[in-house]
């Protein structure tokens, strides 16, 4: 048991809340991958409520949008503990971000071809 978990209830859910707040600022203000990305996702969801799909379509259209975000948050914290880690060059370190940034391409392959394949 970790000495970090001590909160239960509703004082867990605020503490939760705080730290993931927190993250979103760290990511928004540290990393121009993720405010590029909320860019997008600011002219594509409003986009979307535009657009003549089904309600499944539309679920899937902001779906994948925000799942690019999420992919996002984990390769940053990737990164961030690798440097935390090391700053040195290493093979591991490399693999583990070249892996977060192609599971980033794969979610924004996947907003391409969402979008692409409801719209045409």
């Amino acid at each position: 048991m970790s000495p970090f978990k001590g909160q239960t209830g509703l004082k867990r859910i605020l503490n939760a809340s705080g730290y993931s707040l927190d993250g979103l600022r760290a990511a928004f203000t540290g990393e121009a991958a993720f405010r590029q990305l909320v860019l997008l996702n600011v002219i594509l969801i409003p986009l979307s409520f535009f657009l003549n799909v089904s309600r499944a379509e539309h679920a899937l259209l902001i779906a994948v949008c925000l799942l690019a975000l999420i992919v996002e948050l984990l390769n940053s914290a990737v990164e961030a503990a690798i440097d935390r880690i090391s700053l040195e060059l290493h093979p591991l370190s490399k693999n583990a971000k070249d892996m977060g940034s192609a599971a980033q391409f794969v979610a924004l392959s996947m907003i391409a071809i969402v979008w692409a394949v409801i719209l045409l």
